[in-house]
């Protein structure tokens, strides 16, 4: 089995303390705080353990504090609903006796509908062509910064594969639509929640990017302060989080610190899984 499914497996699979309260650890990594994508899954974890035969549909969270990777998070599960077809429950991450995060989770039973439309997915190159191999024939590829280069590194949970890899080179992005292909490096179970979980936890990866690719610049920027202050995503149709999804990416808006980013989630043959919303703290280091 791969490191990198252990790992994913291990961060997502939390210990049950007693009824309603959960406890997740963090994986060992150099970061100062914890990932957001990684409590948004965890906590999203915790609330499917509490709901039987239904799936969740969305969720809107607030990240409160910064989290500390080197003690374990509590998360405590309140039921606010059970309903004829839709559940509701909201779920506590907890350090330090402190609340660092905050998440509303919504759970509808499968229904037929009259109303079946998306938005179109956009045309960009497929992953098979943005291999390390394919990426190491263009010429930037020398000059290509080191960060980049660990995108093909294939020993952590999420692959990403970003297509406008010349916004790395400073080149703007008029209308700040960046694409990036996403999946788990490995096989997961078939489980429907765990990959709606996982999904989850890749979907917080380079969203506030799409606000610097407007400038020419990314998140890698050491001048910047970036953190991501709430996010919301809702679940449309069925997929598999370890098979290659298209994450399309914009920022309709951005001024007084903060910047609003959106995403669409397709699978290959365009069909619309996912949406996601997010807005985050965009601010420069004061010199």
């Amino acid at each position: 089995m791969s490191k990198s499914l252990i790992d994913l497996i291990a961060i997502l699979d939390l210990e049950q303390l007693e009824v309603n309260l959960f406890r997740g650890n963090s994986p060992k990594t150099s970061w100062q705080r914890v990932f957001g994508g990684q409590v948004i899954g965890q906590a999203m974890v915790a609330a499917c353990r509490t709901v039987e035969g239904r799936l969740p549909h969305s969720l809107h969270c607030y990240f409160i504090l910064p989290g500390d990777p080197q003690i374990p998070i509590i998360y405590q599960v309140e039921r606010l609903r059970d309903g004829k077809s839709y559940s509701t429950r909201r779920v506590t991450a907890i350090q330090h006796g402190n609340a660092i995060f905050s998440i509303m989770v919504s759970f509808h039973a499968e229904e037929e509908t009259a109303f079946d439309h998306q938005d179109k997915m956009p045309e960009v190159p497929p992953p098979e062509k943005l291999t390390a191999e394919e990426v190491a024939k263009q010429p930037m590829f020398r000059e290509m910064p080191e960060f980049i280069r660990r995108y093909y590194e294939s020993d952590r949970p999420i692959e990403l594969r970003p297509v406008e890899l010349g916004r790395y080179f400073g080149e703007r992005i008029e209308d700040g639509r960046i694409h990036v292909w996403i999946r788990t490096a490995a096989t997961l179970p078939d489980d429907p929640a765990l990959h709606m979980c996982a999904l989850a936890y890749a979907s917080d990866f380079s969203l506030l990017d799409a606000i610097m690719a407007r400038y020419g610049r990314t998140l890698f920027d050491k001048r910047m302060m970036p953190a991501s202050l709430d996010h919301a995503m809702w679940f449309h149709r069925p997929f598999r989080a370890d098979e290659w999804l298209l994450y399309a990416q914009d920022s309709p808006s951005a001024q007084g610190g903060r910047g609003l980013t959106r995403g669409s989630i397709f699978k290959p043959d365009g069909t619309l899984v996912a949406s996601v919303a997010q807005e985050g703290s965009v601010r420069e280091r004061r010199s």
